[in-house]
Protein backbone atom coordinates (compact mmCIF):
# COMPACT_ATOMS: atom_id res chain seq x y z
CA UNK A 1 0.00 0.00 0.00
CA UNK A 2 2.85 2.35 0.84
CA UNK A 3 4.48 1.82 -2.56
CA UNK A 4 1.20 2.56 -4.37
CA UNK A 5 0.74 5.78 -2.38
CA UNK A 6 4.31 6.86 -3.11
CA UNK A 7 3.79 6.15 -6.81
CA UNK A 8 0.74 8.42 -7.02
CA UNK A 9 2.57 11.03 -4.95
CA UNK A 10 5.34 10.99 -7.58
CA UNK A 11 2.80 11.52 -10.36
CA UNK A 12 1.25 14.42 -8.47
CA UNK A 13 4.68 15.96 -7.86
CA UNK A 14 5.59 15.71 -11.53
CA UNK A 15 2.29 17.28 -12.57
CA UNK A 16 2.90 20.21 -10.20
CA UNK A 17 6.44 20.67 -11.56
CA UNK A 18 5.20 20.59 -15.16
CA UNK A 19 2.43 23.08 -14.42
CA UNK A 20 4.63 25.52 -12.50
CA UNK A 21 7.40 25.39 -15.12
CA UNK A 22 4.87 25.97 -17.91
CA UNK A 23 3.29 28.93 -16.14
CA UNK A 24 6.58 30.55 -15.11
CA UNK A 25 7.92 30.38 -18.67
CA UNK A 26 4.82 32.02 -20.10
CA UNK A 27 4.78 34.72 -17.42
CA UNK A 28 8.00 36.14 -18.87
CA UNK A 29 7.18 38.88 -21.41
CA UNK A 30 7.74 38.01 -25.06
CA UNK A 31 8.34 34.66 -26.72
CA UNK A 32 11.23 32.79 -28.44
CA UNK A 33 10.80 34.94 -31.55
CA UNK A 34 10.78 38.35 -29.87
CA UNK A 35 14.45 39.00 -30.68
CA UNK A 36 13.79 38.35 -34.38
CA UNK A 37 10.88 40.76 -34.68
CA UNK A 38 13.08 43.46 -36.25
CA UNK A 39 14.70 41.24 -38.88
CA UNK A 40 11.88 38.89 -39.86
CA UNK A 41 8.60 40.02 -41.46
CA UNK A 42 5.59 39.98 -39.15
CA UNK A 43 3.74 37.48 -41.37
CA UNK A 44 6.61 35.01 -41.07
CA UNK A 45 6.72 35.48 -37.29
CA UNK A 46 3.00 34.77 -37.07
CA UNK A 47 3.44 31.55 -39.05
CA UNK A 48 6.28 30.48 -36.79
CA UNK A 49 4.24 31.19 -33.66
CA UNK A 50 1.32 29.27 -35.14
CA UNK A 51 3.56 26.26 -35.85
CA UNK A 52 4.46 25.98 -32.17
CA UNK A 53 0.91 26.93 -31.00
CA UNK A 54 2.23 30.09 -29.35
CA UNK A 55 -0.69 32.02 -30.82
CA UNK A 56 -3.18 29.84 -28.95
CA UNK A 57 -4.64 30.77 -25.54
CA UNK A 58 -2.50 29.65 -22.61
CA UNK A 59 -5.01 27.01 -21.51
CA UNK A 60 -5.00 25.46 -25.00
CA UNK A 61 -1.18 25.40 -25.07
CA UNK A 62 -1.15 23.72 -21.66
CA UNK A 63 -3.71 21.09 -22.69
CA UNK A 64 -1.81 20.31 -25.90
CA UNK A 65 1.45 19.93 -23.99
CA UNK A 66 -0.07 17.56 -21.42
CA UNK A 67 -1.64 15.54 -24.24
CA UNK A 68 1.74 15.11 -25.97
CA UNK A 69 3.43 14.42 -22.64
CA UNK A 70 1.15 11.45 -22.02
CA UNK A 71 2.62 9.76 -25.11
CA UNK A 72 6.17 10.82 -24.11
CA UNK A 73 6.39 13.39 -26.89
CA UNK A 74 8.34 16.39 -25.57
CA UNK A 75 7.86 18.32 -28.78
CA UNK A 76 10.18 19.95 -31.33
CA UNK A 77 13.04 22.24 -30.42
CA UNK A 78 12.43 25.82 -31.54
CA UNK A 79 16.10 26.65 -32.03
CA UNK A 80 17.20 23.28 -33.46
CA UNK A 81 14.48 23.24 -36.07
CA UNK A 82 15.35 19.78 -37.43
CA UNK A 83 15.63 18.09 -34.02
CA UNK A 84 13.04 17.30 -31.38
CA UNK A 85 13.54 17.41 -27.62
CA UNK A 86 13.48 13.63 -27.24
CA UNK A 87 16.43 13.37 -29.62
CA UNK A 88 18.38 16.09 -27.81
CA UNK A 89 17.92 14.33 -24.47
CA UNK A 90 18.78 10.94 -25.96
CA UNK A 91 21.92 12.49 -27.44
CA UNK A 92 23.05 14.41 -24.37
CA UNK A 93 22.05 12.12 -21.50
CA UNK A 94 24.50 9.20 -21.99
CA UNK A 95 27.67 11.32 -21.53
CA UNK A 96 26.13 13.14 -18.56
CA UNK A 97 24.93 9.88 -17.02
CA UNK A 98 28.32 8.20 -17.42
CA UNK A 99 30.10 11.10 -15.75
CA UNK A 100 27.46 11.27 -13.04
CA UNK A 101 27.62 7.57 -12.19
CA UNK A 102 31.41 7.58 -12.11
CA UNK A 103 31.55 10.68 -9.92
CA UNK A 104 28.93 9.28 -7.51
CA UNK A 105 30.83 5.98 -7.20
CA UNK A 106 34.07 7.84 -6.48
CA UNK A 107 32.34 10.14 -3.99
CA UNK A 108 30.60 7.28 -2.18
CA UNK A 109 33.62 5.02 -1.85
CA UNK A 110 36.07 7.74 -0.87
CA UNK A 111 33.57 9.74 1.23
CA UNK A 112 32.37 6.76 3.27
CA UNK A 113 35.93 5.60 3.82
CA UNK A 114 37.13 9.08 4.80
CA UNK A 115 34.23 9.69 7.18
CA UNK A 116 34.57 6.27 8.81
CA UNK A 117 38.31 6.71 9.39
CA UNK A 118 37.69 10.17 10.84
CA UNK A 119 35.11 8.77 13.29
CA UNK A 120 37.29 5.82 14.36
CA UNK A 121 40.24 8.14 15.02
CA UNK A 122 38.16 10.91 16.58
CA UNK A 123 40.23 13.90 17.76
CA UNK A 124 43.41 12.29 16.48
CA UNK A 125 45.61 13.25 13.52
CA UNK A 126 43.74 11.08 11.01
CA UNK A 127 40.47 12.75 12.03
CA UNK A 128 41.91 16.23 11.52
CA UNK A 129 43.50 15.27 8.21
CA UNK A 130 40.28 13.72 6.92
CA UNK A 131 38.17 16.74 7.88
CA UNK A 132 40.76 19.12 6.43
CA UNK A 133 40.45 17.27 3.12
CA UNK A 134 36.66 17.50 3.40
CA UNK A 135 36.76 21.25 4.07
CA UNK A 136 39.02 21.77 1.05
CA UNK A 137 36.62 19.69 -1.08
CA UNK A 138 33.64 21.80 -0.02
CA UNK A 139 35.49 25.11 -0.34
CA UNK A 140 37.01 24.60 -3.80
CA UNK A 141 34.32 24.70 -6.53
CA UNK A 142 34.44 22.14 -9.31
CA UNK A 143 34.97 24.88 -11.93
CA UNK A 144 38.17 25.85 -10.10
CA UNK A 145 39.36 22.29 -9.65
CA UNK A 146 38.70 21.35 -13.29
CA UNK A 147 41.27 23.76 -14.83
CA UNK A 148 43.82 22.67 -12.22
CA UNK A 149 43.30 19.03 -13.18
CA UNK A 150 43.70 19.94 -16.84
CA UNK A 151 46.85 21.95 -16.20
CA UNK A 152 48.67 19.33 -14.14
CA UNK A 153 47.17 15.91 -14.90
CA UNK A 154 46.63 16.54 -18.63
CA UNK A 155 49.07 19.23 -19.81
CA UNK A 156 52.12 18.87 -17.56
CA UNK A 157 52.02 15.21 -16.57
CA UNK A 158 50.13 14.02 -19.69
CA UNK A 159 48.27 11.32 -17.78
CA UNK A 160 44.89 12.01 -19.40
CA UNK A 161 43.48 13.80 -22.47
CA UNK A 162 42.95 17.54 -22.06
CA UNK A 163 39.28 17.57 -23.09
CA UNK A 164 36.77 16.32 -25.68
CA UNK A 165 34.91 13.02 -25.61
CA UNK A 166 35.63 9.55 -26.92
CA UNK A 167 37.44 7.00 -24.77
CA UNK A 168 37.20 6.15 -21.06
CA UNK A 169 40.31 8.27 -20.44
CA UNK A 170 38.26 11.35 -21.35
CA UNK A 171 35.89 10.63 -18.45
CA UNK A 172 38.45 10.49 -15.62
CA UNK A 173 39.23 14.17 -15.06
CA UNK A 174 35.65 15.48 -15.33
CA UNK A 175 34.45 12.68 -13.03
CA UNK A 176 37.09 13.63 -10.47
CA UNK A 177 36.15 17.30 -10.72
CA UNK A 178 32.47 16.45 -10.20
CA UNK A 179 33.10 14.05 -7.32
CA UNK A 180 35.16 16.25 -4.98
CA UNK A 181 32.35 18.32 -3.46
CA UNK A 182 29.91 15.41 -2.89
CA UNK A 183 32.84 13.35 -1.58
CA UNK A 184 33.55 16.01 1.05
CA UNK A 185 29.89 16.34 2.05
CA UNK A 186 29.46 12.55 2.32
CA UNK A 187 32.61 12.34 4.45
CA UNK A 188 31.25 14.91 6.89
CA UNK A 189 27.83 13.25 7.02
CA UNK A 190 29.46 9.86 7.52
CA UNK A 191 31.76 11.06 10.29
CA UNK A 192 28.90 12.61 12.29
CA UNK A 193 26.65 9.61 11.77
CA UNK A 194 29.35 7.08 12.62
CA UNK A 195 30.31 8.95 15.79
CA UNK A 196 26.68 8.70 16.90
CA UNK A 197 26.42 5.00 16.01
CA UNK A 198 29.64 4.12 17.84
CA UNK A 199 28.06 5.40 21.07
CA UNK A 200 25.11 3.02 20.86
CA UNK A 201 24.67 0.12 23.27
CA UNK A 202 24.68 -2.59 20.61
CA UNK A 203 28.12 -1.44 19.48
CA UNK A 204 29.44 -1.70 23.02
CA UNK A 205 27.85 -5.14 23.34
CA UNK A 206 29.56 -6.31 20.14
CA UNK A 207 32.89 -4.99 21.39
CA UNK A 208 32.37 -6.75 24.73
CA UNK A 209 31.99 -10.04 22.85
CA UNK A 210 35.58 -9.67 21.67
CA UNK A 211 34.97 -8.58 18.08
CA UNK A 212 37.68 -6.42 16.54
CA UNK A 213 37.02 -2.73 15.97
CA UNK A 214 36.87 -3.02 12.18
CA UNK A 215 34.60 -6.07 12.43
CA UNK A 216 32.20 -4.13 14.67
CA UNK A 217 32.24 -1.14 12.33
CA UNK A 218 31.68 -3.12 9.14
CA UNK A 219 29.12 -5.60 10.48
CA UNK A 220 27.15 -3.40 12.89
CA UNK A 221 28.06 0.26 12.55
CA UNK A 222 28.35 0.93 8.84
CA UNK A 223 24.81 -0.08 7.89
CA UNK A 224 23.15 2.20 10.44
CA UNK A 225 25.57 5.06 9.81
CA UNK A 226 24.65 5.04 6.12
CA UNK A 227 21.01 6.05 6.69
CA UNK A 228 21.63 9.84 6.90
CA UNK A 229 23.98 9.56 3.91
CA UNK A 230 21.21 7.98 1.82
CA UNK A 231 19.03 11.05 2.35
CA UNK A 232 21.73 13.17 0.73
CA UNK A 233 22.47 10.79 -2.13
CA UNK A 234 19.02 11.08 -3.77
CA UNK A 235 19.10 14.75 -4.84
CA UNK A 236 22.86 14.53 -5.38
CA UNK A 237 22.51 11.61 -7.79
CA UNK A 238 19.79 13.35 -9.78
CA UNK A 239 21.68 16.62 -10.07
CA UNK A 240 25.00 15.05 -11.04
CA UNK A 241 23.66 12.43 -13.44
CA UNK A 242 21.68 14.99 -15.45
CA UNK A 243 24.79 17.00 -16.11
CA UNK A 244 26.78 19.90 -14.77
CA UNK A 245 27.05 22.54 -17.45
CA UNK A 246 30.27 24.17 -16.22
CA UNK A 247 32.23 20.90 -16.15
CA UNK A 248 30.78 19.82 -19.49
CA UNK A 249 31.74 23.19 -20.95
CA UNK A 250 35.30 23.09 -19.59
CA UNK A 251 35.94 19.57 -20.86
CA UNK A 252 33.95 20.02 -24.10
CA UNK A 253 31.55 17.20 -23.23
CA UNK A 254 28.33 16.97 -25.30
CA UNK A 255 26.06 16.44 -22.29
CA UNK A 256 22.51 17.41 -21.44
CA UNK A 257 23.61 20.37 -19.34
CA UNK A 258 24.65 22.26 -22.47
CA UNK A 259 21.21 21.87 -24.04
CA UNK A 260 19.46 23.00 -20.87
CA UNK A 261 21.45 26.20 -20.43
CA UNK A 262 21.33 27.04 -24.15
CA UNK A 263 17.56 26.60 -24.11
CA UNK A 264 17.24 29.15 -21.29
CA UNK A 265 19.25 31.76 -23.19
CA UNK A 266 17.29 31.06 -26.38
CA UNK A 267 13.93 30.78 -24.61
CA UNK A 268 13.40 27.43 -26.28
CA UNK A 269 10.24 26.49 -24.39
CA UNK A 270 10.03 22.80 -25.43
CA UNK A 271 13.67 22.13 -24.48
CA UNK A 272 13.29 23.94 -21.15
CA UNK A 273 10.16 21.94 -20.37
CA UNK A 274 11.61 18.66 -21.61
CA UNK A 275 14.88 18.85 -19.71
CA UNK A 276 13.10 20.05 -16.56
CA UNK A 277 10.64 17.17 -16.70
CA UNK A 278 13.44 14.72 -17.44
CA UNK A 279 15.42 16.00 -14.46
CA UNK A 280 12.32 15.87 -12.26
CA UNK A 281 11.53 12.28 -13.22
CA UNK A 282 15.04 11.20 -12.30
CA UNK A 283 14.84 13.12 -9.02
CA UNK A 284 11.49 11.78 -7.80
CA UNK A 285 12.25 8.21 -8.91
CA UNK A 286 15.62 8.35 -7.18
CA UNK A 287 14.04 9.64 -3.97
CA UNK A 288 11.48 6.83 -4.19
CA UNK A 289 14.24 4.23 -4.56
CA UNK A 290 16.11 5.82 -1.67
CA UNK A 291 12.99 5.40 0.49
CA UNK A 292 12.89 1.73 -0.42
CA UNK A 293 16.61 1.34 0.27
CA UNK A 294 16.09 2.40 3.91
CA UNK A 295 14.37 -0.94 4.48
CA UNK A 296 17.31 -2.79 2.95
CA UNK A 297 19.91 -0.90 4.95
CA UNK A 298 18.00 -1.20 8.21
CA UNK A 299 15.34 -3.98 8.36
CA UNK A 300 13.84 -2.33 11.47
CA UNK A 301 12.46 0.48 9.28
CA UNK A 302 8.95 -0.30 8.04
CA UNK A 303 7.69 1.05 4.73
CA UNK A 304 4.32 2.27 5.87
CA UNK A 305 2.48 5.51 6.32
CA UNK A 306 0.46 6.60 9.34
CA UNK A 307 -2.75 5.31 7.83
CA UNK A 308 -1.39 1.82 7.10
Amino acid sequence: MYIVKRFFTMLLTLWIIVTLTFLIMHMIPGDPFSNDSKTIPEAVLQNMRARYHLDEPLAVQYALYLKNLLVLDLGPSIQSKTTDVNTLIARGFPPSALLGIQSIVIALIAGIALGTVAALFHKRPLDYISMFIAIIGISVPSFILAPLLIKYAAVQWRLFPVASWGTWQHTILPSLALSVTPLAVIARFMRTSMLDVLQQEYIRTAEAKGLSTWSVVIRHGLRNALIPVLSFIGPLFASVITGTFVIEKIFAIPGIGKYFVDSIFNRDYPVIMGTTIFYSVILVVTLFLIDLSYRIVDPRIKLSSKGD
